[in-house]
């Protein structure tokens, strides 16, 4: 059995997954008569000389170019639109054929970027050495049994890429023989810049493994067939896939989806691997949704499925029968979201219908769960987001969040009695992994706090005991007594409660003297949870308070948190960041310009307009590949995410209310003549997401138009695409680099020599 390993993952929320992490795939104008010194001179004295020596080197220019863009009856012009390639979806597939003033141009950034770092760079491998000592190299997963076989994924110590692997199970259901390796990425990576790998699925039977593999960044992905009992690849069934693939229970056909040249996932195929040609399932005709396919939990059907951010539709093919027609679930209905989990003989379905915002669970027969079937078997309770749900044989599982906290509610399905498991923290964050096997009665899940390294547990779910497989190891040490968690409720302008998650060394003053960066994303209804990370740990134990704000957009307080955070209510998502930050000054975990705002993707949009809002709050600014130009992705039809995006911002080609708002908040039309903190972007050539010339234009507007002397940075990754560097250490260096500039604004960057309190040099090195 091969069952979805991506918790909970399913349905709707399959193609859901291929853009909800994406953006563009995370303002008001201030003018309250306040004295808006340069945010670049309010760093701490410490990084003064470092700031100095920037300055007095020669950025790079942007030549303008004045394109005037009618639409709607409205002009705006865009002096910078010539820095899009024409050809950019040639340049996704080969970087190499960028137009050379283009490339000229992003060189000359990274050229003046690593000028502009260059002192920095001992701090930047005293961090990359420390996140590094932070990883057991050699790491491995906690085997979980399938059948006659333990699989797993390890590392090997100094490698870059993970190694699938497998033992054989005993007749007492115990680990034993030898390992056999079924895919080296290590070895699959050799000679490439970029490797990343998609789907890893073995066959029902053993013998055979599909995988995806993108070797350029751009998300087109290579579907390959491996026998492993030879080890050899047998075939390639496409270059242009998706990542997500699903076997049939025949272990022969392989359901895939296609890619048009637009990157937007458009057709399933199924295909017996030995066969020559693909058969058509179903093609999408709709530009707005993106498809995927998926199993469901008791391996009864394939899933395909169809969504945008706002509605989902799932057809069904007898998983036994891989040649049978599809059977449609229910019609796509403007609004409406349903997926389906398999449990107990039946399905049961995830719906936001008739007004159920966040969400009840319906039951339908197994053999047809269209509407006219549903039963409502747990209503829906306004404030108790059900996110997703795993199904067993005799249990169902499901993830909820209330009160802006995960939990799992465990329902035993002969007596329909539930229960909770319990946790204590003020802020954690919880993991599934549905595992292989749906006749069991174990539930594996995972346990982390921004203190606590991630725990593993085997959960019984009859005895509701639960059994510690295995917890992170942090080679260098780590003590989570040393650090303090903290959840505070920031109150926003219109008086909405935003939860703040706060982490802290023991000891740092609370005093407003403290630097904090500040990470947000809010957007596509995606939560940030409030986990462990190693990475992080280079800041706060160099006395940076990192917080996280639960804004408007994400769906920590549930689906009404999202829909307050989209399309014309979109702008409490930067007020709810800028408000958030304005309590951590008022709480005195630090002050105005000794804040750092960091966001991704569309956490860059949200760093990109809290910016142009309140600049006088910051000190520095990262957006990591930022969606900041807005109102001209949303106009441009032909980018892969903008049809499937109307529903979350709006569409502005049509709809003057929609191009008006967004306008009236998009960073590269907002940027204005005024001061503004230090901002460092970054960029991926490849990136069919977040395209690399938003950023670059972003930073070249910024650069004309700010009134101080502060830093302007852009840094592109020819190589890579949104995800930036694919290696696992490779990507350690660029949070580093991330990680220096940072600590470079708020005058914390000068000890470079200088490990954290409590590092042992051991660690470092």
């Amino acid at each position: 059995m091969n069952r979805l390993r991506t918790g909970f993952a399913r349905a709707a929320t399959l193609a859901a997954a291929a853009f909800a992490a994406a953006c563009g795939q995370p303002a008001d104008t201030r003018d309250d008569g306040a004295d808006q010194t340069a945010m670049s001179d309010q760093a701490a004295p410490d990084s003064v000389d470092l700031i100095a020596r920037a300055r007095t080197l020669e950025a790079p220019t942007a030549e303008r170019r004045p394109v005037e863009i009618e639409q709607l009856g409205r002009t705006r012009t865009d002096e910078y639109a010539w820095l899009r390639d024409d050809d950019w979806q040639e340049v996704m597939r080969d970087p190499s054929v960028l137009r050379e003033d283009i490339r000229a141009h992003l060189e000359a950034e990274n050229a003046y970027y690593n000028e502009v770092m260059a002192p920095t760079e001992a701090l930047q491998e005293t961090i990359f050495q420390e996140m590094r000592g932070r990883i057991k190299e050699d790491d491995s997963s906690v085997p979980e049994r399938d059948g006659p076989w333990f699989y797993y994924t390890r590392f090997r110590e100094g490698g870059q890429y993970p190694v699938f692997a497998r033992r054989p199970a005993d007749e007492n259901g115990e680990i034993s023989g030898e390992e056999q390796i079924i895919l080296d990425g290590d070895a699959a990576a050799e000679g490439f810049e970029y490797f990343d790998l998609g789907a890893v699925e073995h066959s029902p039977n053993h013998r055979w493994l599909a995988y995806a593999v993108d070797t350029a960044g751009s998300e087109f992905y290579e579907i390959k067939i491996r026998d492993l009992e030879s080890g050899e690849d047998v075939a390639t069934l496409t270059d242009e896939g998706y990542g997500s693939l699903e076997w049939a229970n025949d272990s022969r056909t392989i359901f895939w989806v296609w890619r048009d040249d637009n990157n937007r996932p458009k057709r399933v195929y199924r295909q017996a691997f030995d066969a020559a040609e693909p058969e058509l399932v179903y093609e999408e005709a709709d530009d707005g949704y993106f498809l995927g396919v998926g199993k469901t939990d008791g391996d009864s059907y394939i899933e395909i499925s169809a969504s945008d951010h706002t509605t989902s539709e799932v057809r069904l093919i007898d998983a036994d029968d891989p040649t049978a027609e599809a059977m449609l679930v229910a019609e796509r209905e403007s609004g409406v979201e349903y997926d389906l989990t398999e449990a107990g003989g039946r399905f049961w379905v995830r719906t936001n219908r008739d007004g159920a915002v966040d969400f009840k669970v319906m039951t339908a027969p197994l053999d047809d769960p269209r509407p006219e079937n549903w039963t409502e078997t747990i209503a829906h309770r306004p404030g108790v987001l059900v996110n997703g749900m795993v199904g067993y044989e005799n249990w169902l599982v499901r993830s909820e969040r209330a009160d802006a906290l995960p939990r799992i509610v465990i329902r035993n399905l002969e007596t329909d009695e539930e229960h909770e498991i319990a946790f204590d923290e003020d802020a954690y964050s919880l993991g599934i992994d549905a595992g292989y096997e749906y006749a069991v009665d174990t539930l594996r899940f995972s346990y982390e706090s921004p203190s606590t390294q991630e725990s593993i547990f085997d959960y019984d779910m009859a005895s509701r005991e639960r059994t510690l497989l295995k917890t992170q190891e942090i080679p260098s040490g780590h003590d989570p007594e040393d650090y303090v968690v903290r959840r505070i409720e920031a109150t926003a302008r219109d008086g909405a409660s935003i939860p703040v998650t706060i982490l802290y060394r023991e000891g740092a003053p609370i005093d407003g003297s403290a630097p904090l960066l500040l990470y947000g994303y809010g957007s596509y209804g995606i939560t940030i949870p409030a986990g462990f990370s190693t990475t992080r740990l280079s800041l706060v134990d160099r006395g940076m308070i990192f917080a996280i704000a639960h804004i408007r957009g994400g769906m920590a307080r549930g689906y009404q948190w999202y829909l307050d955070g989209k399309l014309d209510q979109k702008r409490n998502t930067f007020n709810d960041y800028v408000d958030a930050g304005r309590a951590l000054v008022e709480e005195g975990y630090t002050s105005e310009g000794r804040m750092v705002a960091y966001g991704g993707s569309a956490g860059g949009l949200l760093v990109g307009a809290a910016i142009n809002q309140a600049p006088e709050l910051f000190a520095g600014a990262i957006g990591a590949v930022p969606f900041v130009d807005v109102l001209n992705t949303m106009s441009d039809a032909e980018l892969p995410l903008t049809p499937p995006e109307w529903p979350e911002w709006g569409n502005p080609l049509n709809d003057e209310a929609a191009y008006d708002y967004i306008e009236s908040y998009s960073p590269y039309d907002q940027v204005s003549a005024q001061d503004y903190p230090h901002v460092l972007a970054t960029a991926g050539l490849t990136d069919p997401r977040v395209t690399y010339w938003e950023p670059a234009k972003w930073i070249a507007r910024l650069r004309e138009r700010r009134t101080d002397d502060g830093l302007t940075l852009l840094r592109t990754n020819m190589g890579a695409g949104h995800g930036g560097a694919s290696g696992r250490f490779d990507a350690l260096r660029e949070r580093a680099e991330d990680y220096t500039f940072a600590l470079m604004t708020v005058g914390l960057a000068d000890a470079a020599a200088e490990r954290p309190e409590g590092e042992s040099e051991e660690a470092a090195e």
